[in-house]
């Protein structure tokens, strides 16, 4: 089959998209990736086809960006559909033309995150297979909320309605844009409603969110979609010697997160960590690392699956992606999300005992986040981590998606 994989966001959101599009190709299939320009070097690392599309993720986090009051102030709904909704106003046309231009002779379209409704669009109007791919929960379900939520205890009804609500703010927010381009593009008039139910993969571990019991059968939990191992990657002399030369550091880095309050996050950093040995990773974060004290490493981007297993804990955002490699890692975590789904994923650590209660990042301090390290150094917070990963170990998140894509795809007729 000929696939395309659509996808804009951060790095969190692209490196599923990228796992998922290499165990596809391994499988046999023709795959293409649409995706934010800043993927474009780890597709091009893979071999994956790719082709950026309009936008740029880290300028909506940067002051005066769509996303940086979410940065700084943390986030309602409101205001996160805000930002969301001016990012499709600005990119929705564009995209839709660009995947329209791609998915002609596709099999199927396999979509992510704010590219929803322009890949049901476009199948829709191709007669093409749509699959989603979500890096958290958004089905509706009793049995938790909307994950982009606070983390609230409701009862059932509740839980189920905050999905429907949260779905439809977020169609609203889009509905302008996706209607107008669908005009300009293909001459339909415009989508009052959302789109009935449509097959759904999450790459998400059972073991972190088991599936819902009263989810469509087209919903499924797969496993995280990770990236290949890269047996042959070797760490440099520095990096190297450091990690040899005492106990396994804390690991800190935020990721693809900027225009947060760099000195606030920085200075409870320094505080909290009082000494221990340290590594730090920049990402986004535009935290100035030569202020750092030698208890500090400073490093590049460095494989998750080498580097996790030999600290002692993990300080992060909650990204979705993060919080899976640390987890399968079997170290704890501390989590400071900032906005989204961070939230949902410092809950679900912290219920599992392998977090602290999270604090906000444009709340933390130094008392607070010193709290968090002793939580995480504690003996048992250590062995229900290590259980975790056990656990997790045998998950093969990407294999059951790629068999789950070619049943959908089937089953249309591609």
């Amino acid at each position: 089959m000929r696939l395309i994989l659509i996808t804009f966001g951060t790095q969190g959101d692209c490196r599923p998209i990228v796992a998922l599009g290499l165990g596809l190709r391994e499988a046999g299939h023709d795959v293409l990736m649409l995706g934010e320009r800043s993927a474009a070097p780890l597709a091009a690392g893979h071999g994956l086809p790719f082709a950026p599309m309009a936008g740029d993720i880290q300028q909506t986090l940067q002051p005066g960006g769509a996303l940086h009051k979410l940065m700084t102030e943390g986030g309602n709904v409101a205001e996160a559909t805000r930002a969301f909704g001016k990012i499709a106003e600005d990119n929705t046309e564009a995209w839709m033309a660009q995947l329209a231009d791609a998915a002609r002779d596709a099999d199927g379209i396999v979509f992510s995150g704010l590219t929803a409704y322009v890949a049901l669009s476009v199948g829709e109007q191709l007669g093409k297979p749509v699959v989603g791919a979500g890096m958290f929960p958004i089905s509706p379900t009793r049995e938790f909320p909307s994950a982009l939520l606070p983390p609230l205890r409701l009862p059932g009804w509740a839980n189920r309605a905050s999905h429907g609500v949260i779905n439809f703010v977020l169609w609203r927010m889009f509905r302008n844009a996706t209607n107008a381009a669908r005009a300009k593009l293909f001459g339909v008039p415009p989508r009052r409603a959302m789109w009935p139910e449509f097959p759904s993969l999450y790459a998400i571990s059972p073991h972190l969110v088991p599936r819902p019991r009263d989810w469509h059968a087209d919903w499924l939990v797969t496993g995280a979609w990770t990236m290949p191992p890269q047996p042959d990657w070797q760490p440099d002399a520095p990096l190297r010697e450091f990690l040899e030369a005492g106990e396994p550091p804390l690991y800190i880095g935020f990721g693809s997160m900027a225009g947060f309050d760099r000195r606030k996050v920085a200075d409870a950093m320094l505080q909290a960590v009082d000494g221990r040995r340290a590594l730090f990773y920049p990402g986004w974060s535009g935290i100035d690392v030569s202020a750092l004290p030698p208890n500090f490493h400073v490093i590049g981007a460095t494989p998750h699956d080498w580097l996790l297993p030999r600290v002692a804990a993990a300080i992060h955002h909650g990204g979705a992606g993060t919080t899976h490699a640390v987890a399968a890692a079997g170290v704890p975590s501390i989590v400071l999300p900032f906005a989204g789904d961070q939230f949902f994923w410092a809950g679900r650590l912290a219920a599992l005992g392998v977090a602290p209660p999270h604090v906000a990042g444009h709340k933390i301090d130094a008392a607070r986040l010193a709290s968090m390290i002793a939580f995480a150094e504690r003996a048992e917070t250590r062995e229900q981590a290590a259980t975790l990963a056990r656990a997790m170990a045998a998950e093969r998140g990407v294999d059951h998606a790629v068999v789950a894509i070619e049943r959908f795809c089937a089953r249309r007729g591609a």
